[in-house]
């Protein structure tokens, strides 16, 4: 079967949170070898360079809810380029940057056609206004995509809500604030935190979790880089110990390949500054090389 374009596209966006850094995410991603790994896989990689994002100290604002509006228009211009990608037949693979650019990606990609999104973070990223502890827009977007918090934020690209809890299905989750883990349970979205995985295995949990989206003729992963064990990942900004090993990680991508319903991905909230050596950027590579069908025969 003929293999679709890749299209990679860099959010160096470091506005929905507190720590710097995550902005050079794209870049070390890039420089770890995204591009030949999956050439060697088969598949014609294009690179259509980075959305762009302000520079954070030109802004006059120090808060995350304070750069709100440039959040918004980075999180329009990433929706436009997911939606002009699918269109032309490409899988886009998009590059963060912090978690808020989902908002983005995932409204884009679904904006024509039905998509399942796993959604693998060690963080909920269900936290509204009324209930962030921090304030940080990055721990927001996946109630924005509900429909959920800022207006500006929910309506990005249509109006609305994105998702409903059928759509999403959420793995290795273990670290939430109170309210937020409130919501999610009241929100009917399918969650496996590291007690499902560490009780039935990730093979189990994954056949579960295709299961849920079986009504979905397409996927779509978020990975945030912080739902790995954080010796094995250490390069990003909020680090939760007890998360999925290499080779656990490895067989979730596995899986998801297995399908063939891959339309689009996330790989967020690398923050080179907090790494050694590239080491997550590196393993982030190895993951998306398992995403798009590398295979050990």
């Amino acid at each position: 079967m003929l293999k679709k374009p890749l299209r990679i596209i860099g959010v160096p966006i470091d506005l929905g949170q507190n720590k710097r850094g995550v902005d050079m995410g794209p870049s070390a991603v890039r420089y770890a070898g995204l591009s030949e790994r999956l050439k060697l896989l088969g598949y014609d990689v294009r690179d259509g360079g980075n959305v762009y994002v302000p520079v954070r100290d030109a802004l006059p604002c120090e808060s995350c809810d304070g750069f709100r509006d440039a959040i918004r228009n980075v999180c329009q211009a990433v929706y436009e380029a997911a939606e002009k990608a699918v269109a032309a037949g490409e899988i886009p693979i998009f590059l963060g940057g912090d978690h808020s650019l989902s908002i983005g990606t995932i409204g884009g990609v679904n904006s024509c056609r039905k998509v399942g999104v796993i959604w693998v973070d060690a963080h909920g990223d269900a936290n509204s206004p009324a209930t962030s502890p921090s304030g940080n827009i990055h721990g927001m977007p996946v109630a924005a995509l509900m429909g959920e918090g800022f207006p500006d934020l929910v309506d990005v690209g249509r109006a609305g809500a994105k998702l409903s809890a059928s759509d999403l299905v959420m793995i290795g989750i273990r670290d939430l604030d109170h309210q937020e883990r409130d919501w999610l349970r009241q929100s009917g979205i399918k969650v496996f935190t590291m007690r499902d995985l560490d009780e039935r295995g990730m093979s189990t949990v994954m056949r579960e979790a295709l299961d849920h989206l079986a009504g979905h003729d397409h996927l779509h992963v978020s990975l945030d880089m912080d739902s790995l064990e954080a010796n094995i990942a250490p390069g990003v900004g909020t680090p939760s110990a007890g998360g999925l090993s290499y080779r656990e990680a490895q067989l979730l991508m596995e899986i998801v390949a297995d399908t063939g319903q891959l339309i689009s991905a996330d790989i967020v909230e690398i923050n080179p500054i907090l790494d050694h050596q590239n080491r997550t950027a590196k393993m982030a590579v190895e993951l998306a090389a398992s995403l798009f069908g590398k295979s050990i025969l």
